[in-house]
């Protein structure tokens, strides 16, 4: 089974999705299951995990409401207010419904300092008991922090998301596979390969310029902790659902078949506990 394990749903509001800046104009719209399903059907994709790209409650209720109604969609990771009081309660709430299999906080958009403030990792903490993992989005420059915070918690599953989010455009690696080659021992984070394109440029891209990147991250983290997510829509800024789709599968051509099934959905399915 094919699972992508990192998509968006949204219902576009010029206000609340102000990050959909005048360069993205192709996502300035609605992106709904009736617009994946096909997509995905073409593209022999079986699945997908919808994450949350609001932080919202409302939104979290709005991703489950999606997974009850479409069967495609294995999984939901939800913004909950990890630095709330009442943390536990709103987890406790959340994980009665068995789509909800994490949470994201964007911490891209925090200062680094965010990472070790107390009511945040209090937060983190309550995660493990509840069986949910959390998934880690943020640029290059916050990698140095992301090691601190995991090195707290060596029990919690914890994901990357984009890779970290790599300068593929301008071909900064150096400094980023540096810094992420810290996560190398910690056997409780795994990476998603997904948001590459984006991160290149977005008219004139090459499968070439990705591959140093692809081999950085299996160096580090190997083939049982990676998983394969498209970003829908957001990487139809730089290309199709097809094109995004066709870089990995050429990567991971020299892969063994049970390998490639790890990387697909295997990893997935054993990360966030998907329902069959």
């Amino acid at each position: 089974m094919i699972v992508d394990s990192h998509q968006h749903f949204w219902k576009y509001d010029p206000i609340r999705d102000q990050w959909i800046d005048k360069n993205m104009q192709i996502i300035r719209k609605d992106f709904l299951p009736e617009d994946l399903k096909p997509v995905l059907l073409k593209n022999n994709v079986d699945g997908c995990i919808a994450v949350q790209a609001d932080q919202s409650e409302s939104e979290t209720e709005f991703l489950l409401d999606l997974a009850s109604k479409h069967s495609f969609i294995k999984g939901v990771v939800g913004w909950v207010d990890l630095c709330a009081e009442n943390i536990e309660e709103r987890l406790a709430y959340y994980t009665k419904n068995n789509w909800f299999k994490g949470v994201r906080h964007i911490l891209q958009a925090e200062d680094t300092s965010f990472m070790s403030r107390p009511s945040f990792l209090h937060g983190i903490s309550k995660l493990e008991q509840f069986n949910l993992t959390y998934d880690i989005l943020v640029s290059s420059t916050q990698l140095e922090a992301v090691v601190a915070l995991v090195s707290r918690f060596p029990h919690q599953p914890f994901v990357i998301d984009h890779c970290a989010k790599p300068n593929i455009k301008d071909q900064q690696f150096e400094k980023w596979a540096s810094h992420i080659s810290g996560f190398s021992n910690y056997e409780n984070v795994f990476c998603k390969i997904s948001g590459l394109i984006t991160e290149a440029d977005w008219n004139h891209w090459t499968y070439e310029q990705i591959t140093p990147y692809l081999n950085h991250i299996f160096h580090v983290f190997g083939k049982k902790r990676v998983l394969y997510g498209s970003d829908w829509p957001v990487c139809l800024l730089a290309g199709n659902y097809k094109e995004q789709l066709r870089v990995i599968g050429t990567y991971t051509d020299q892969f063994s078949a049970e390998d490639k099934a790890l990387l697909m959905g295997g990893n997935a399915f054993k990360l966030y506990g998907l329902n069959t």
